[in-house]
């Protein structure tokens, strides 16, 4: 029988590429999988002043709800929450310009990136 990826492991093959790709692109990974509060960041990135609080979804199939369903009210606010509890255990990043991403990774392996897809007054 041939074994299948859960949720679970597939979701992670995939923040894993990302992390990967944003590394060879000269980003420093601060955290992966960071929880807090009532939330979770995928990845906290830093590069040339600038965090970026990335939401990664890697989907096996992606069709037209998938960026509303992947940032419904309730996500992102707990994604801002949890950002906000990372800079004030981590105040050496309170100067640092901050953005919310999110980055979709297609079954053929190519992202799809939305860079500042929600702020905090959403």
């Amino acid at each position: 029988m041939e074994e299948m990826f859960s949720s679970t492991s597939f979701g992670r093959a995939g923040e894993e590429r990302i992390a990967s790709l944003l590394v060879t692109e000269g980003w420093s990974i601060l955290e992966r999988n960071y929880r807090a509060g009532r939330g979770e960041i995928d990845i906290i990135a830093e590069r040339d002043g600038l965090i970026a609080f990335i939401e990664v979804k890697h989907w096996r199939a992606l069709d037209c709800s998938a960026l509303e369903k992947a940032l419904n009210a309730d996500k992102t606010r707990r994604i801002i929450e949890t950002s906000k509890i990372y800079l004030s255990m981590y105040r050496k990043y309170k100067n640092r310009r901050i953005r919310y991403d999110v980055i979709f990774l297609f079954r053929d392996g190519i992202p799809m990136r939305f860079e500042g897809a929600f702020d905090e007054t959403v």
